[in-house]
């Protein structure tokens, strides 16, 4: 059989490095359309945009343009609550980029208050929450980054916290 590429030794395997250490410098644009650019835009302002869907009475974070439901346009944007509850949860004691922590990273699902669809999509990082604390339904709170600092990303809301039921 005929294989393209190296065969590397066991010892070339486990020991000489297999990964290239370069950082290239990209440069790259993306259009976030106009339900996304509303919602970016209220990040940047300290609040959560929904929209809300007038034929089948959906309310859903982060906007979209059409209802998957109905297929009817939505437009009608809605400002939400920056509270929520847990849908579901992970406890990560490896970052994204493989390199393991102390101190875990626990990203959420979160059902934002004031919307209809479940799970609404709302993907985010759990701070401030005692592991053995967590659980289903938990209700939470965002924690914003100051007004000056804010860039309209969904890092403007730094993480979210737990909150007394």
């Amino acid at each position: 059989m005929n294989v393209r590429g190296t065969r590397l030794t066991n010892d070339e395997f486990h020991n000489v490095a297999i990964s290239v250490d370069h950082a290239p410098e990209i440069q790259y644009k993306w259009a976030t359309g106009v339900a996304i650019t509303k919602f970016l835009a209220g990040l940047k302002e300290g609040k959560i945009y929904g929209v809300h869907c007038d034929d089948c009475e959906r309310t859903v974070t982060p906007p979209r343009m059409f209802c998957e439901e109905c297929f009817s346009p939505m437009n009608n944007y809605v400002e939400l609550p920056d509270t929520g509850i847990i849908n579901t949860f992970s406890v990560a004691y490896i970052r994204t980029d493989a390199v393991r922590i102390e101190k875990p990273q626990i990203p959420v699902v979160i059902d934002i208050d004031g919307t209809t669809l479940t799970p609404s999509g709302f993907l985010h990082l759990l701070d401030d929450v005692k592991i053995e604390d967590l659980k289903i339904g938990m209700k939470i709170k965002a924690v914003w980054k100051n007004p000056e600092d804010r860039t309209g990303d969904i890092t403007d809301i730094k993480y979210f916290t737990g909150v007394e039921a």
